[in-house]
């Protein structure tokens, strides 16, 4: 029909499908849901247009993956030589508690380290890694560290325990439903620095907590082996250095690096994120705030603190100086 002079109103109604992916934006590629309204002008007249940006979250339910209570280990083994003529190995072993977590969780992470040398390793660290993949007519990788924690280094024929947490961040969820152009991953990788020799935990970040059960003691993660006393060093060693018992000890933490959530909008900041010991959420009211890796504002649940978005227009970050991602 025809609008006559005066203000008219027309309520319009749409219904979601159940497979809208989860909004997001990255440097290379995002996920936009918008409402478009256009009042058609008669010819040689420009129509009358407006646009409204919403946002969508398809909530991912950790407990719909297998497994995902479970522990999450990997160990290797590096073997390297040193002054030369000598030899040792390396046994690094990483085990988180679970194999997922949502906002505002703590991953428990459990490192051994098993010196098998005369030589002394350098720190090790551990980092929480976002890597988010596009597809186009090629794939665009753009890896980030979300967080990091480093430790003191094995002194030589120690076997060394490293027990840390990090502190799961403001960010969007690991599978986006309904979107096969965009996959987002996440790993723990645990890494020496001198010998170079690392493990890589992957891990899922979802919207719903995984629901724990009692471990029985033979799932514990404390049902790691204990220091192994070798009965004779490698035959590459030297016949004078002996008999090496491995020493327990801590390995203490230098540095702590969570990273600070960058803010889209002007004005916008973080406050300290608390957890409890008890996840408790709140699927009824979820809060819309803005999360740490390239996305935009997010939807939390449960006893997080974050920051509601200040302003209806979410600008992203400026992208135009950043190199190719690798």
């Amino acid at each position: 029909g025809v609008l006559t002079a005066g203000e008219h109103n027309f309520p319009f109604q749409f219904l979601l499908p159940a497979s809208a992916p989860t909004s997001f934006e990255g440097p290379f590629g995002k996920v936009l849901h918008q409402v478009k309204a256009v009042i058609d002008t008669p010819r040689f007249s420009k129509d009358y247009k407006c646009n409204k940006i919403f946002y969508v979250l398809c909530p991912l339910n950790l407990n719909d993956i297998p497994d995902i209570e479970q522990p999450n280990t990997m160990s290797i083994t590096k073997k390297f030589n040193y002054k030369l003529v000598k030899s040792g190995n390396i046994i690094l072993t990483a085990t988180s508690d679970l194999k997922g977590y949502i906002v505002g969780q703590a991953i428990q992470l459990r490192t051994d380290i098993e010196n098998k040398s005369g030589r002394d390793t350098g720190a090790v660290v551990a980092s929480l890694l976002q890597k988010v993949a596009y597809k186009s007519k090629r794939w665009i990788y753009d890896l980030r560290t979300i967080a990091e924690v480093e430790g003191s280094g094995v002194k030589a024929w120690k076997h060394a325990e490293w027990k840390e947490q990090i502190l799961v961040p403001a960010l969007p969820q690991s599978i986006l439903q309904g979107c096969s152009l965009i996959h987002i991953d996440y790993y723990i990788q645990v890494s020496l620095k001198s010998p170079e020799v690392s493990v890589t935990l992957p891990i899922y970040i979802g919207n719903i907590a995984v629901n724990r059960v009692p471990v029985s003691p033979s799932r514990s993660i404390q049902h790691i082996p204990s220091a192994v006393v070798p009965s004779a060093p490698p035959e590459e060693e030297e016949a004078a250095s002996g008999y090496h018992p491995m020493d327990n000890v801590l390995i203490p933490t230098k540095s702590h690096s969570q990273q600070q959530p960058f803010s889209y909008a002007p004005g916008l900041s973080f406050q300290e994120i608390r957890v409890d010991s008890e996840q408790t959420g709140s699927p009824n009211h979820p809060t819309l705030c803005l999360s740490t890796g390239a996305t935009v504002p997010y939807y939390a649940e449960g006893n997080v603190v974050p920051v509601p978005t200040a302003s209806s227009l979410i600008l992203p970050p400026e992208y135009s100086t950043w190199g190719y991602p690798y």
